[in-house]
């Protein structure tokens, strides 16, 4: 378990990390996470909002990233303090670690960068929860390599993220036994929903997906024993700047949650 303000991550009780892929606007920001926020007290879940100030690896040069960095932070400072949530982001760089730490709780390595030494060493020494997002191109077996590199940079604050595995071209697939898997190595275990069901560059210059099996892939993690869960959720996603295709819609993420809960609580 990891103990995070005040409450506890990978116990009895679901904790979900979510919020829009990118930011956009503050008014989205807000929405979201106050419509989350409300949500989650509802039912009883622990929430962390999520949302990147860059969203480094995009299909086009020309493909929205976000904000940047400083105003990036600027704005998730302003949603933590405002709603008094804890935040999760992304890092590309290892000189950005010790910055994005002042504002976020837990830091998150993207998927793509996973077995970047210095990028998971630098993320290590804030002494922040570092979420390891799980390689498209690795076994789970393999992330037991990653973990170490993070404990003997002196940190055990530590969450490994699954979002599915490359299955030939613009196409993901699960394989549940990663949950199990990694949990052997004794940290909570996140799955991503919807990066799961992204079609990676399937639209040409840009990547598609299809949220409609968003709930059915959360469900399943639910069911193998995941600790956590993470969705990228937006007020509009036909309208969202950043992967859009595969993100869930704000007014669908009670229900979701809802039995993604219930099914936490039987396997429990």
């Amino acid at each position: 378990m990891l103990k995070l303000k005040n409450f506890e991550i990978g116990n009895d009780k679901l904790t979900i990390l979510a919020g829009p892929c990118a930011i956009e606007t503050m008014d989205i920001l807000k929405q979201t996470a106050e419509g989350l926020k409300k949500t989650c007290e509802k039912l009883g879940i622990n929430y962390v909002f999520k949302s990147s100030f860059d969203k480094a690896n995009r299909s086009s040069i020309t493909s929205y990233r976000g904000v940047g960095m400083e105003k990036g932070l600027e704005m998730l400072a302003q949603i933590k303090k405002e709603f008094e949530l804890p935040i999760v982001t992304d890092i590309h760089l290892p000189e950005q670690a010790a910055v994005v730490a002042e504002v976020a709780d837990i830091i998150q390595i993207p998927a793509f960068l996973c077995r970047q030494t210095d990028l998971l060493v630098a993320a290590a020494k804030t002494g922040k929860i570092v979420n390891i997002k799980k390689g498209q191109f690795l076994a789970p077996q393999q992330m037991k390599s990653l973990v170490k590199k993070v404990e003997e940079s002196g940190n055990k604050n530590i969450m490994l993220t699954d979002r599915g595995v490359t299955f030939g071209y613009n196409n993901l697939v699960v394989d549940y036994r990663a949950i199990p898997i990694m949990k052997e190595f004794g940290y909570p275990v996140v799955f991503d929903a919807t990066h799961s069901v992204q079609m990676p560059g399937s639209n040409g210059d840009s990547t598609g997906g299809d949220r409609r099996f968003v709930p059915t892939l959360a469900n399943a993690a639910m069911a193998a024993g995941a600790d956590v869960l993470f969705f990228e959720v937006h007020p509009n996603p036909d309208c969202a700047l950043c992967d859009g295709p595969n993100m869930l819609a704000l007014k669908d993420a009670e229900q979701v949650f809802e039995k993604c809960k219930a099914i936490f609580e039987i396997v429990r």
